[in-house]
């Protein structure tokens, strides 16, 4: 579905409830198949959430997870281990090609039985699920870490645990944390030294409830919407002071554009308490690319040349998401520059009219652009793929003012 927004209001206010984190439910529920001990509150409503929910109730041969990447990293560890069962792993057109050559390789180094269907190193995949005996891996640590969280949740499942190597600098550093910080409330025992991870083995785990934080990802496009607006008062929950999420970092980041966060309860306040915005944004994303798009967009229609590095994951992402934004941006008639990880943005100060936005299969490409509605009217296609994430997305923007309408 296509749809045209703008909102002319130059004051924005709202309190909204955003979903709980699809980073943190999807650890959780595979945390949770292996240890039906633990128990989840405010799962996210996400479709990745949902589709690998969905996964780990199946019985089925043939699982289908669709565009979720997480998914099909984290499932592919799980029925690595899990001894008698025998899975086809499939997902999307896309899916099948986004490489997962280099955690099927780790995985294989400790003991798992796992074939290509189609194109090596791509699913789908034929998995044949086994006990794994060996206890210590070595991965690139500048993959995405979805594959070393990956590796790390299925440790403490195996006999003698599991140590994790991670040969060069390693990437999205508050990720692995995230998924370490998550293991040990859970009751798992682990540490992460260096470029060494080590997560001892746990037969079983005590009961537990453990409330999953709501999305910093997804509270990152009300932090552009509250830099572009001339006044902003936003309530958002449900979140910690001390989160687990590295997109977090969001909250400095924007105070460079006068948003101020504060803490209330379990809450977030946004504030936007002056006009002013940097000459040049200069950002190192390399431990919370995710944000990269929205910090573009924001950039964009604030007419603030920025230079976005640390990228290098956002290639193989649902779309090439470096190339997807320069060819977008430019639709509004300012110009970009990439490299194979980095973003340089060069704005213009007069925005083309009557732009129609193109999605890629991309949640974040829809949101990332959608503030920009505070500016210029334009369309955005595929508008539904928000759904992977924020499923709600576009209402909490009408309760924010905005007129969303079809094309």
């Amino acid at each position: 579905m296509k749809i045209k927004l703008f909102n002319d209001k130059k004051q924005l206010s709202g309190d909204l409830k955003i979903t709980g984190s699809k980073s943190e439910s999807n650890r959780l529920l595979i945390l949770q198949a292996l240890y039906p001990s633990l128990k989840v509150e405010n799962l996210s409503n996400s479709d990745d959430t949902q589709y690998l929910k969905k996964a780990l109730a199946s019985e089925e041969e043939l699982i289908d997870i669709h565009h979720a990447g997480t998914a099909m990293r984290f499932l592919t560890a799980y029925f690595a281990t899990r001894e008698g069962r025998e899975v086809v792993l499939t997902g999307s057109p896309r899916m099948q090609e986004r490489p997962v050559k280099l955690l099927v390789d780790a995985l294989k180094t400790l003991g798992a039985d796992i074939s290509y269907e189609k194109e090596e190193g791509y699913p789908p995949l034929r998995i044949k699920g086994k006990t794994l005996t060996e206890n210590e891996v070595k991965v690139q640590a500048n993959i995405s870490s979805q594959y070393i969280s990956a590796l790390m949740l299925i440790a403490p499942s195996l006999l003698n645990g599991l140590q994790i190597d991670l040969v060069g600098q390693v990437t999205s550093a508050p990720y692995i944390n995230m998924t370490l910080e998550m293991m040990k409330n859970a009751g798992v025992t682990g540490e992460f030294t260096k470029n060494k991870i080590i997560i001892g083995p746990a037969e079983k785990l005590e009961s537990k409830t453990i409330a999953v934080e709501s999305d910093w990802s997804s509270a990152s496009y009300f932090y552009s919407l509250a830099a572009i607006s001339e006044t902003a008062h936003l309530r958002l929950g449900i979140y910690r002071e001390k989160s687990l999420q590295g997109d977090c970092c969001i909250s400095e980041i924007y105070r460079q554009f006068g948003v101020e966060t504060h803490y209330e309860d379990d809450a977030i306040v946004l504030k936007k308490t002056s006009q002013k915005k940097p000459r040049h944004l200069a950002e190192n994303l390399i431990d919370s690319p995710d944000i990269a798009q929205t910090i573009a967009v924001t950039c964009l229609a604030l007419g603030v040349n920025c230079t976005l590095k640390g990228l290098h994951t956002l290639k193989i992402k649902e779309t090439d998401r470096l190339a997807a934004l320069k060819t977008e941006i430019e639709k509004f008639g300012s110009s970009v520059k990439i490299s194979k990880d980095s973003l340089e943005l060069i704005p213009q100060k007069d925005f083309t009219k009557n732009v129609s936005v193109a999605t890629y299969n991309d949640h974040r490409m829809a949101m990332a652009f959608a503030p920009l509605g505070l500016k210029v009217p334009f369309e955005i296609e595929d508008a539904m793929v928000v759904s992977k994430s924020y499923p709600d997305f576009w209402k909490d923007l009408e309760k924010l003012g905005f007129n969303i309408g079809r094309a």
